[in-house]
């Protein structure tokens, strides 16, 4: 790989307002961190990619994937939310094998790639064995995602339910094994069960835990009409532990004031966008209320059991449900804000994503000095030109398909629309033999 790379002649959405935007404009990558971007910049050793009709943007940065559920893909579409729950996250997933996991993380890392995510926080929530956690991470290294590995816990009723466990203490090993250094491209998270799931000592112990590893922690709440009289985030306000370095996923029922405390505390939320519109019962999507006290979430693809991961379907997805809530009076927020434009959606996609992951300093805009993480969209294609608005086509109208070119952290993972890590072909028969293997076992449990 030629260490300087200068992409040429795209549309540069940087996401950085001080950096600005570049109707034709170069970026200049210098051992993997972006050195310029710039109207014109000449640099006659560098590999250049010609990125004329391409819109160059910021890598997507998705926030909470159960990565290891990609074999079984769009399996509950149409089923209940309770028979998912009861079976991916009951007998079947306990039954998870790590060569299971690797095969769905694998896949997972690599579709995300293809469709221009560059970093994703894998949600790892089956940690039946310290086995399965290293196949997790074997899986995401090997496929050359940027990746923040969110550590849980093994699929058992008591991990769950009221649970008096502390969080596994493997999450020791993997620390100072795989994640002894925070500059590298995998690092280490707690995905933490909260007070909807664990006693009051036990989810005080996790936090400090996580804090004392040095790691941030994230966490369900506010999903399902059961999970709202617990109030878990004002738990931790109460409890003096709500921080900056806490992620909060989905928070579709938690309350209005608990919105103004995740504000202050200046931690952040991850909205699984095209997944809790299609839970039945999960709750409305709260962009509304978070907006009106200065949150800016960051989006995710959830599970593919019931809905798409790429970053595309989430940011569509989102600004037509907040237009449609706002403008036809459904929102309970008082002159809720219904001025929400395509760069602010494309903006939750990249820079607050990189935020709630903790790696705002190293990614989600086109700074130099971050790392290069950065995608080109053929704005030459059938379903996008002419462009007239290159944020308005990539939120509106682009696809996975669009996605000509990646960058991680200046390595071209994709190019002319093919993947160049890994095996894809090898990725998807593993996956085949998985889905078979816990397809059959759903089969058994019913």
């Amino acid at each position: 790989m030629n260490e300087t790379i200068l992409i040429r002649g795209g549309h540069v959405l940087t996401m950085d307002p001080a950096v600005g935007e570049f109707t034709s404009g170069d970026v200049l990558i210098e051992d993997g961190v972006v050195r310029s971007v710039a109207s014109r910049i000449d640099h006659p050793d560098a590999e250049v990619i010609d990125a004329t009709d391409r819109i160059v943007a910021p890598g997507f940065v998705d926030t909470h994937r159960h990565t290891w559920q990609t074999a079984v893909r769009h399996y509950y579409a149409d089923t209940d939310p309770l028979q998912y729950f009861a079976e991916m996250l009951g007998p079947v997933g306990a039954a998870y094998r790590p060569d299971d996991v690797y095969a769905g993380n694998l896949l997972g890392a690599l579709s995300a790639l293809d469709s221009g995510i560059t970093t994703l926080v894998d949600w790892s929530h089956v940690q039946n064995t310290p086995s399965h956690s290293d196949a997790a991470i074997q899986a995401l290294e090997e496929s050359g995602i940027r990746a923040v590995f969110a550590h849980g816990w093994p699929l058992a009723p008591e991990w769950t339910r009221d649970s008096g466990l502390g969080h596994p203490e493997d999450i020791r090993r993997l620390r100072d094994r795989y994640f002894a250094s925070d500059d590298q491209l995998l690092t280490l998270a707690m995905a933490a069960r909260g007070p909807e799931m664990a006693r009051r000592d036990v989810w005080l112990h996790d936090l400090r835990l996580a804090r004392e590893l040095g790691i941030r922690t994230t966490v369900h709440v506010g999903a399902y009409a059961h999970n709202a009289p617990h109030r878990a985030v004002t738990q931790l306000r109460d409890a003096g532990v709500l921080g900056e370095d806490i992620t909060f996923v989905h928070c579709c029922r938690s309350a209005d004031d608990e919105f103004a405390m995740i504000a202050d505390a200046g931690a952040s939320v991850s909205l699984g966008v095209q997944c809790e519109a299609n839970s039945p019962g999960m709750g409305d999507i709260p962009l509304d209320r978070l907006l009106a006290v200065g949150v800016r979430p960051s989006l995710s693809g959830d599970t593919e059991t019931k809905c798409s991961g790429d970053m595309f379907t989430q940011m569509r997805t989102l600004l037509a449900y907040h237009r449609s809530w706002t403008g036809g009076g459904h929102s309970r927020v008082p002159n809720a804000p219904a001025n929400l434009t395509t760069r602010d959606v494309l903006e939750f996609a990249t820079l607050a994503g990189a935020r709630a992951a903790g790696l705002g300093d190293r990614t989600g805009s086109l700074t130099p000095g971050k790392q290069a993480d950065v995608i080109l969209v053929r704005s030459d294609d059938l379903n996008l030109a002419p462009v007239s608005d290159p944020a308005g086509a990539l939120v509106l109208a682009a696809h996975p398909g669009n996605v000509d070119t990646v960058l991680v952290a200046g390595r071209i993972v994709k190019r002319d629309g093919k993947l160049l890590v890994s095996d894809p072909q090898r990725a998807l028969a593993l996956a085949q033999r998985s889905q078979d293997r816990v397809l059959a076992a759903i089969a058994r449990s019913r």
